[in-house]
């Protein structure tokens, strides 16, 4: 099963990383690698926990957060298939400073981190594609920071679409979100509060620019909901 799974992805998306690996190497990571299966909503780490593992999310959703002054939550970050999680703070020595968990049903690889480490002392390829994968989200970072302290409701609310269409895409239909969230989800994503992202979501609605059915939308005015998202 490990391995079949292993395979898939390899094939699929994951040769970027198995290429610059040594044949003693891939063995090592078939040998240790683990497939966890989530269900909806399960935690997969939270803050304060010591990292053990390099997650690597196969199939479905994950969203890393943070809980703020009152237990408000925000998300900091949508993890989409196939992307590497949960290994900063095992890099920066320390506890894990968000939390983690399934949007959907989800299947993760779990690679020991005390492996990873070893593996890198002895490939310096493999060193470089961790730091560009940090250094891209740590850039990720900083303008989903500006983009959440400085556009005003209508810009951080468009935003989030456009991270969830950019992310996740389209179903086939070419317009439907692929992914279904809560409105709080949708509000935690925004910096807002789930009232304000259910009356801008109305609002958005009322405009022409999307369609909402349920937890599923519909976005029929592209165009315009990127300018929302660009001028705030």
């Amino acid at each position: 099963m490990i391995k079949t799974a292993l395979e898939k992805v390899i094939n699929e998306d994951m040769a970027e990383i198995w290429s610059i690996l040594s044949p003693e190497e891939k063995r090592l990571v078939t040998d240790n690698l683990q497939i966890h299966h989530f269900k909806k909503n399960q935690l997969i780490y939270a803050e304060g926990d010591e990292p053990e593992f390099l997650w690597c999310l196969f199939k479905g959703k994950v969203k890393k957060y943070k809980e703020g002054i009152g237990g408000r939550v925000q998300i900091l970050r949508l993890i989409r298939p196939v992307q590497y999680f949960g290994y900063r703070a095992f890099f920066a020595e320390e506890p894990y400073v968000s939390s983690a968990a399934a949007f959907e049903a989800s299947a993760l690889g779990a690679l020991p981190l005390s492996l990873v480490k070893e593996m890198i002392q002895n490939n310096i390829n493999l060193a470089w594609f961790f730091i560009r994968d940090l250094s891209r989200n740590l850039g990720g970072s900083d303008t989903r920071i500006v983009n959440l302290t400085q556009k005003h409701i209508r810009g951080r609310l468009a935003d989030a679409l456009i991270v969830l269409l950019e992310n996740y895409g389209y179903e086939e239909d070419g317009s439907t979100l692929r992914i279904y969230m809560a409105r709080e989800d949708l509000a935690n994503l925004s910096n807002m509060t789930t009232s304000n992202a259910i009356r801008t979501l109305t609002t958005f609605v009322n405009e022409k620019i999307l369609i909402v059915d349920g937890r599923r939308i519909r976005i029929i005015n592209e165009p315009l909901l990127r300018k929302i998202s660009k001028f705030g």
